[in-house]
């Protein structure tokens, strides 16, 4: 019943054979072509990509054979008489090119119909003209690709031409900084040096003339002892010139009658050898001298009370039990701790005998704005550092020195900051007011302003709503972490445009009270901590210059597409642990802006289903968190791009507690990671 299979089959084989046959007379540069397409997969028979495409033809019955299965089977023979069987099949090349020998029925369903049998040229001409049009197309492609290759490799190029620029001008700015803090380093080193040489000179001095004065005291205690030895001398040799010159006749003195009991008397008290005079020289000395020591060990001590230690400049009397201000005399003091008393008061004159005291430390004591002279610190002309940590002030000691720096009242009960509170204190650096009772209602606008050269100033754990107005224009850092703030308003930052970082983490916020322009001009603002806040969105109009970004422990559960692109030179730390992220909340344009700057990025504690698009784009990313979410898997090119051939930067990869089945990880997973070992997997949450 198939025995025109057979037959169809191997005359197909002849006329597939016979344009090969045919084709070798053909010119050599043909031959080639046909090689160089089937090398590089584009001859006939392949598809676009190079996959193999079958070739459709279909066996038209030629005149000289008969439908008649019986009759046909009669002329099956040997292969011999097969092949000497004329020509009875006509190729016909189907528009598809599919090979259609359909059923049991290799002739069209209307025998009547009538079919022009091809000649072997034309259906060569076809073969041909269908390769050329494959070749066209294959060409076209190819140079499609080639464009899109070309675009892609140039917008690489750019990009990284542009990451070089920005690269070498940090390079050079942080060379700058560098230099400059070496150089400031270099000068302050040498400061210090030379104070301490100037120091140790003048002590060296004040040794050698101390040593000095001794030794011409000692000298002149000698030349006394020599001028008395000289004059007893003198006078004995007088005595017994007058003896020797004397009467003759004189009388000897008569002696005591005494002397006649003198058996009756008791034995004397045996007495030590005389000592030599150059020993009862030295004695006198070193007895002088231990009366001067102290002498010297008295003064300095300056009426300390018990529990108290002077160490050269410095006097410690913490946790002392003292009541009140000691009354000390030390002139040359320069630091005194009173850390952890019981003082209540400081008199007007309590700083009378140490008024070169440059650091005062009266953390938690008890005192109160009212037990404070007035006038107790006026007169301290080298006051740097004034502690009052813990104590019960209600408002700010009035007269400070206009030579304090630092200035510390956290922990007391500050109800108000009046204009004249920080009245003359230009040199004020550092000011801490945490954990009073101070809000925007009780800081006067004008507090602040005679504070020309403040830098750090902290007010947190109060009860501020909103920033307070008037903030100095020299200020560089700024912590309001604990309190209600629930609004950040547009002009609240506005002098402040050197401000470096700015906390408010643990306050009210959400997205929608910060105002667009309260900091999104800021050439300077490089630290933001909004973490602990009530923020649903990662917030809009971020500063241009924000480098340093925290948002843990909000409600986050979306960062909207583009909202880093703005930042020049672009985000390098942004935490967003413990959200409420999701597969959803990441567009694939969320970290546009941050691909090429991006260093550490914390993503855990989430609800994260996948690994969120733009990972394997983040050329310089060293650090990445993405344990405690949902992920199942992790694609090939979910972190690491396999077409970047740059050096591996990715030092560390934290993806425990998911839902990961570390088997099927493809091993070109983790390709961009340095080490295999800084991969961490385990352990895993079960289903």
């Amino acid at each position: 019943m198939r025995w025109w299979l057979v037959v169809a089959s191997l005359w197909l084989l002849v006329v597939l054979n016979t344009p090969d046959t045919q084709a070798r007379g053909r010119p050599r540069n043909h031959d080639g072509r046909r090689e160089k397409r089937k090398r590089d997969g584009q001859g006939h028979g392949q598809g676009r990509e190079g996959r193999s495409r079958p070739l459709k033809i279909r066996l038209v019955p030629g005149p000289n054979i008969s439908v008649n299965p019986a009759e046909n089977q009669r002329n099956v023979g040997s292969y011999r008489t097969l092949r000497e069987q004329p020509s009875s099949y006509n190729v016909i090349p189907d528009s598809e090119l599919s090979l259609e020998i359909s059923g049991d029925s290799p002739v069209p369903n209307d025998p009547s119909e009538a079919i022009t049998p091809l000649t072997q040229e034309e259906i060569q001409r076809i073969l041909w003209r269908e390769e050329e049009e494959h070749r066209e197309e294959e060409e076209r492609l190819r140079k499609k690709d080639e464009a899109r290759r070309k675009r892609r490799k140039q917008r690489k190029e750019q990009e990284e031409m542009q990451r070089r620029i920005v690269e070498k001008k940090r390079r050079e700015e942080e060379e700058a900084l560098r230099l400059q803090i070496e150089k400031e380093e270099e000068e302050w080193r040498r400061k210090i040096e030379e104070e301490e040489e100037r120091r140790q000179q003048e002590e060296e001095r004040m040794r050698e003339e101390e040593e000095e004065r001794r030794q011409k005291e000692r000298e002149a205690r000698e030349k006394e002892r020599e001028l008395e030895k000289e004059q007893e001398q003198q006078e004995k040799e007088e005595e017994e010139e007058v003896w020797l010159r004397g009467d003759v006749f004189q009388m000897l003195p008569k002696e005591p009658e005494v002397a006649e009991k003198t058996d009756f008397q008791p034995a004397p008290i045996p007495t030590p050898p005389a000592a030599s005079e150059e020993e009862l020289r030295e004695v006198d000395i070193g007895v002088e001298e231990e009366e001067e020591d102290e002498e010297v060990i008295e003064g300095n001590r300056g009426g300390l009370p018990p529990g108290c230690d002077i160490s050269d400049v410095i006097v410690t009397c913490e946790n002392a039990k003292l009541t009140h201000f000691p009354p000390l005399s030390i002139p040359e003091l320069k630091s005194l701790s009173l850390e952890g008393n019981s003082i209540s008061s400081i008199p007007a004159g309590a700083f009378n005998g140490i008024p070169n005291l440059e650091w005062i430390n009266l953390k938690k004591n008890k005192l109160t704005s009212a037990g404070i002279d007035a006038k107790a610190f006026k007169d301290l002309k080298m006051l740097r550092r004034l502690y009052l940590d813990g104590n019960l002030l209600e408002t700010v000691p009035s007269d400070l020195p206009p030579t304090l720096q630092e200035l510390k009242i956290s922990e007391n009960n500050l109800r108000r900051i009046d204009e004249n509170s920080f009245r003359d204190l230009s040199s004020l650096v550092i000011l801490e007011m945490e954990g009073n009772v101070l809000s925007e209602g009780n800081i006067d606008p004008l507090a602040f302003a005679p504070l020309t050269q403040l830098s750090y100033l902290r007010l947190g754990r109060n009860h501020f709503r909103t920033v307070p107005q008037g903030l100095p224009k020299s200020l560089l850092e700024l912590y309001l972490e604990n309190n209600v703030i629930e609004e950040i308003s547009e002009t609240v930052f506005n002098r402040t445009s050197n401000l470096n970082v700015v906390s408010l983490r643990h306050n009210k916020l959400d997205e929608t009270r910060i105002a667009p322009l309260a900091w999104f001009n800021h050439r300077n603002l490089e630290s933001i901590d909004l973490s602990h806040n009530e923020l649903y969105l990662v917030p809009s109009f971020l500063p241009k210059s924000l480098v340093h970004l925290v948002l843990v422990g909000n409600n986050i559960e979306r960062i909207p597409g583009y909202v880093f692109a703005h930042m020049d030179p672009g985000l390098e730390y942004l935490y967003l642990s413990y959200n409420k992220l999701d597969g959803e909340g990441i567009e694939p344009e969320s970290f546009f802006g941050a691909y090429h700057s991006m260093v550490e990025m914390c993503l855990d504690h989430n609800q994260l289903v996948n690994v969120p698009a733009g990972i394997n784009e983040m050329t310089n990313l060293h650090f990445l968190r993405l344990d405690h979410n949902k992920i199942r898997s992790i694609p090939d090119e979910g972190i690491c791009d396999p077409d970047h051939s740059g050096e591996h930067t990715l030092v560390a990869l934290r993806l425990e507690n998911n839902y990961i089945n570390p088997r099927e990880i493809s091993p070109t997973a983790f390709s961009c990671v340095r080490s295999s070992s800084s991969v961490v997997l385990k352990p895993q949450k079960t289903k």
